[in-house]
């Protein structure tokens, strides 16, 4: 059974940091690209950060790059995402997706229809 779970989220005050962790059971992460998504309340999901299949290759949105870092362990079968210099618009509920190895764009990798599993989701909060 395929499976992603998120963990490292909660409360920090700005300027604070995080790091979130995804553990994939259930498939060899090795043939797998990364994603992690966010959505705040009233918004649209979006990509936040995204991980090629060898992890040579990494892609940040305008939002979060300089703050944020995505990396991968497959031994662990865990990808992580850093998150340093919180802002309070980065409040949402934080995903990680993975996509199979040929459907996994990384010069174009926030199409979501790409990523067939998905975990749940971990809250993160950023406020004073």
């Amino acid at each position: 059974q395929v499976q992603l779970v998120e963990s490292g989220g909660g409360s920090v005050q700005p300027g604070g940091s995080l790091r979130l962790s995804c553990a994939v059971s259930g498939f060899i992460l090795n043939y797998y690209g990364i994603g992690w998504f966010r959505q705040a309340p009233g918004k649209e999901r979006e990509g936040v950060a995204a991980i090629s299949v060898s992890g040579g290759s990494t892609y940040y949105a305008n939002s979060v790059k300089g703050r944020f870092t995505i990396s991968r362990d497959n031994a662990k079968n865990t990808v992580y995402l850093q998150m340093n210099r919180l802002r309070p618009e980065d409040t949402a509920v934080y995903y990680c997706a993975a996509a199979r190895e040929q459907y996994y764009n990384e010069y174009v990798p926030f199409i979501a229809s790409a990523f067939g599993s998905w975990g749940q989701g971990t809250q993160v909060t950023v406020s004073s």
